[in-house]
């Protein structure tokens, strides 16, 4: 997995392909994976997760944690 992070920008690869990715606008990230605005932070670890799932499954524990952190946010 390479993370690539701009002032702007956030984007996941895994194995060559896009996996998912984050946009700034004003103050909020949108990640492709995440159905509301994240703040940087929240943003990294989105993309994380896109990369998790596909690497371990929905059943893995850190998958459900950051799921949950993320929902609370």
């Amino acid at each position: 997995m390479s993370l690539e992070i701009t002032e702007d920008k956030m984007t996941v690869v895994l194995d060559g392909k896009v996996i998912a990715t984050g946009t700034r606008t004003g103050n909020a990230w949108h990640v492709t994976t995440w159905p509301t605005p994240l703040d940087r932070n929240s943003a990294i670890t989105a993309l994380s997760l896109a990369e998790r799932v596909l690497t371990h499954g929905e059943d893995d524990p850190c998958v459900m944690e950051w799921r949950r952190e993320l929902a609370h946010g």
